[in-house]
Parts: C-alpha cells; structure tokens; sequence
C-alpha cells in the first residue's frame, strides 16, 4: 500500500510540469507565425545547437512564454532580440551579427579552406615531380 502511494506522487511530480504549461493563444495566424520565427531564430541556451521551437528544456519553455508576454506587451521582433541578447549574450542569436568580437568566428573558416587549398596544391606538386623524377629515372 505504501508503495503504491510513493509510486502514484512521484507520477504526479513528474506530470506536474506538463499538467502546468498552458497553450499559448493567439489573435491570428500572422501573430503566431511571428512567435515561431522567433523561436527559430533564437538558440536554446541549455540544448546543444536547438532552437527554442525545438527545445523540451524548462528554460526554453521559460523562454517561450517570456516571448510570447513581450509580443502581447506590444514589442517589436528587434526589442525581443535585444532584450535576449542583452540578457544571454549573442550566444542566443543563431546568426550572430558580425563585430569586432566575432569576427574571428566569420573569417576563420575562409583562411583555414584557403591554407587547406593551398596545402592540397603543394603536397600534389610535389607528388607530380617526384613522380617525374622517378619515370625520367627508370627512362635512363
């Protein structure tokens, strides 16, 4: 009997949260197309690479609802960004804009394709005189 008590409240414990969250209600398609974009466009900041749309995390739910009271108080897209970004960083933003901070983060990958290219072209030069040498050396 004991344990059948303990069972039933560690179930109601753990669906409490779920029995907790409320739809979010919205005036018109428009308004909830807006709600998801933004959630798209704004990173989970516990998940790895997950969007708040995409995210179970408490936090993104928290997220989400803090969203959607900023869009019902009547603020812009750009308010809610700058809100998140001043709040977690541009760590929250999948595209982070590009500044003096960042920019080791755009430029990056082009040197290392570019010092990869340039690897690949030496290492096969180097290949095709070797390979020249050897077949003018058997030639002799």
């Amino acid at each position: 009997m004991y344990s059948k008590i303990r069972f039933m409240t560690l179930l109601l414990l753990l669906a409490a949260p779920l029995l907790a969250q409320e739809p979010l209600v919205f005036k018109d398609d428009a308004q909830e197309m807006r709600f998801n974009d933004l959630t798209l466009e704004l990173r989970c900041l516990v998940c790895q690479n997950q969007n708040l749309a995409d995210s179970d995390a408490p936090l993104a739910q928290d997220l989400r609802q803090e969203i959607y009271e900023m869009m019902m108080a009547g603020q812009t897209n750009d308010q809610i960004k700058t809100f998140m970004v001043d709040r977690y960083g541009d760590f929250v933003l999948y595209r982070p804009p590009m500044q003096s901070n960042t920019l080791a983060l755009w430029i990056l990958p082009i040197f290392l394709l570019f010092g990869g290219a340039v690897v690949v072209f030496f290492v096969i030069r180097s290949r095709n005189r070797k390979l020249a040498a050897q077949q003018q050396g058997d030639l002799s």
